[in-house]
């Protein structure tokens, strides 16, 4: 009996101790569903404006749901006012990519023109020291190709006489005080050290002496012929090195701090398409152009085959870099609008939100961003709702919230076509397209909107005029694109029914 009752005991207290561990081990996530189905809303607020707060659930003046915001103060999404869940086959139909917001340099092209220039560091101008006459010229165009040490000019002066006379006499006299000076006014006049060696050898005075060229390269600017007159401070031409030219280009204001002595250039020539030269930054000049308020910059080429030519168009690239390391994006990924630039930042477990975002440099590629993300935060890069319609730029992403059933059928979901008013505000028949004002869009919960569409090939273009008001339908094609497959104008309608009436009105009066 005693054992009878042992066993009674300790089965009731093993009951008992079963059904106390199933109070206390009951799952969170069963708690916190009944604790989210006590909670209330304390207030609901629009998701792209959480200053628009109302008491009651319903639409925001952009046509979107409220959010409502609990006492704890967090709303239904955990992540504040417009963040949004949305379901796996959603993402999926989006073809949704993200990217990563990380520290790195920029290295930013600035795309201009310019025109080649000889290098000015190796262009000699000719001027004579003396009057006299040109007897005979060597070079007789401009362009012509000089050799270093070549004659390219004679001429008959009487000062340059007077100065061999001179050197005679002291020669004659044997005064080398005097010697020295009369040769230090020959070569002080340019006379070229050979025809002094053959006036002190020969003793020999010449009329006309010949002068060489200093350097090898072209001629530029001839403004003498033979039996002209010159003077000193006169430019008879002047000799140009095509070792290496000079380009000049201009950048915008706003490009100015970007471009830096030494960085590497990239220059390409209509002419010579496929073809292209690396240079760099010679010079920058220190003050911008008063009128087009542009900075002039100067490069430097190499041009060992002579293939560039002064007063050569030029299209030039200019590779800047960044000094330090900032936060950078892909331009895809940010969503820009006239009034604010916004990114769609992915929060996790398929949970998204819209934020505002400061932006600075870009490249080719990247975007610096100042303030509204942080290193490391991920962001949507790609998705369909971002070319849907200019609409995706005022929108929370309400349309990509999947239903609370998780429905993997979105047709069902979103109609691929929809009736909609417009008023047309202008016409491209070359495109076949054309620009409205339509209503707001319930089937797509789309709002109100300015809009350009494509016009099907079944649709007669010319029933759209300037200024009408129409009924449109609207579908969504495989591609992500949105036009007009039909049309229903209401004028019409009206104006055949009042046709109707006054006829039948007609008839009753004259059966009378």
């Amino acid at each position: 009996m005693n054992n009878n009752l042992k066993m009674i005991s300790i089965l009731v207290i093993g009951i008992l101790t079963g059904i106390s561990a199933s109070i206390l081990y009951t799952p969170k996530n069963e708690i916190a569903s009944e604790d989210s189905a006590k909670a209330k809303p304390s207030y609901w607020v629009a998701p792209m404006n959480p200053n628009y707060r109302s008491d009651k659930p319903g639409k925001s003046p952009m046509g979107m749901d409220l959010i409502p915001v609990y006492e704890d103060g967090t709303d239904s999404t955990d992540f504040g006012p417009g963040a949004v869940k949305i379901s796996p086959a959603v993402i999926n139909k989006l073809g949704m990519r993200t990217s990563v917001a990380t520290f790195g340099t920029l290295q930013t092209s600035i795309k201009t023109v310019g025109y080649v220039q000889y290098d000015q560091d190796q262009l000699i101008h000719i001027n004579p020291r003396v009057e006299g006459w040109i007897e005979e010229l060597y070079v007789k165009a401009s362009g012509d190709p000089v050799i270093k040490g070549q004659p390219i000019y004679s001429i008959y002066s009487p000062a340059l006489v007077n100065a061999q006379e001179e050197m005679l006499l002291a020669l004659n006299r044997n005064d080398q005080r005097l010697i020295t000076a009369s040769e230090a006014r020959l070569k002080a006049l340019l006379i070229p050290s050979e025809e002094i060696k053959a006036l002190r050898k020969n003793r020999i005075v010449k009329q006309n002496i010949t002068f060489y060229a200093d350097q090898s390269g072209v001629i530029d600017n001839l403004n003498v012929r033979e039996g002209s007159f010159v003077k000193p401070g006169m430019t008879m031409f002047s000799i140009g090195s095509l070792t290496q030219v000079w380009v000049e280009a201009e950048v915008f204001e706003r490009q100015a701090n970007m471009v830096k002595v030494g960085q590497e250039v990239e220059m390409k020539l209509d002419y010579l398409p496929g073809q292209s030269w690396q240079g760099k930054v010679d010079y920058v000049y220190p003050a911008l152009d008063s009128k087009t308020r542009t900075l002039k910059v100067r490069l430097r080429f190499d041009n060992t085959n002579a293939a560039l030519k002064p007063n050569m168009f030029a299209q030039v690239s200019i590779k800047t870099r960044s000094d330090e390391d900032v936060l950078l994006l892909p331009r895809e990924a940010v969503i820009r609008t006239g009034n604010s630039d916004r990114v769609v930042l992915a929060l996790g477990e398929g949970k998204y939100k819209s934020v505002a975002v400061t932006l600075g440099r870009f490249d080719d590629d990247k975007i610096q961003i100042k303030s509204g993300l942080y290193d490391g935060d991920v962001v949507v890069s790609s998705a369909q709702f971002l070319l849907d319609s200019e609409s995706n730029k005022t929108s929370d992403l309400k349309r990509m919230r999947a239903p609370d059933d998780e429905q993997e059928n979105i047709q069902a979901i979103t109609p691929e076509t929809a009736w909609v008013e417009a008023k047309v505000n202008s016409l491209m028949a070359a495109h076949r397209m054309i620009n409205v004002d339509h209503q707001a869009v319930s089937e797509w919960e789309w709002p109100q909107m300015t809009m350009d569409f494509i016009v099907d090939d079944s649709v007669d273009f010319s029933v759209f005029t300037v200024g009408a008001v129409l009924h449109i339908e609207l579908e969504k094609t495989s591609d992500g694109l949105v036009k007009v497959v039909n049309i229903h104008n209401p004028k019409a309608t009206d104006d055949v029914s009042n046709t109707t009436h006054q006829a039948d009105h007609s008839g009753m009066e004259m059966g009378e």
